[in-house]
């Protein structure tokens, strides 16, 4: 039997599958590169459910990669204005990554924002986080370096990245 994926919106009955997520992926994926400190006040911060919640009725888009049920990955997107949307989150479980989940997840919100009007997707990416080479890849180009002040002391140490949404042939 193959196992198909499924790339599923997900609302707020998906909380706590989101948090558990995050908390598989998140000390694998930052462990390098923050401190085992930042890593917990950033989980506590953007990932607890009341967390969660606020993100979601804020307007942010959360999207669950699935095989067989099981969770896999996620994804948060959201419009920042009538032309740009933001991808906020896309984060896959560490034994799963090159299997095109991160990809299947990216190619819904370019399609959801393409379709909606969009002429752009942005992001941030922390500056030494190898994903950086999964969004290059994809066609993502580097606009501006960035440190936000996220409290506690720590920052944020990112690039902000965008992908033209714009058919080359209308433009």
């Amino acid at each position: 039997m193959e196992e198909t994926l499924v790339i599923r919106s997900a609302d707020s009955d998906d909380i706590n599958t989101i948090g558990f997520l995050a908390h598989q992926i998140w000390p694998e994926a930052y462990g390098k590169i923050i401190t085992k400190e930042q890593i917990q006040y950033m989980l506590h911060q953007l990932y607890r459910p009341d967390a969660l919640l606020a993100q979601m009725r804020a307007g942010q888009q959360f999207l669950l990669a699935e095989v067989n049920l099981e969770s896999l990955g996620f994804a948060a997107y959201s419009p920042i204005d009538d032309h740009i949307w933001k991808l906020h989150k896309l984060y896959v479980l560490p034994h799963l990554q090159g299997k095109g989940i991160g990809r299947a997840l990216l190619d819904v919100v370019k399609d959801t924002a393409t379709e909606a009007g969009a002429s752009q997707l942005i992001l941030n990416v922390n500056r030494n986080n190898p994903a950086l080479r999964f969004y290059e890849r994809y066609g993502f180009q580097l606009l501006k370096t960035e440190d936000i002040d996220i409290g506690e002391g720590y920052f944020m140490n990112d690039y902000v990245l965008g992908l033209s949404l714009a058919d080359p042939l209308i433009q």
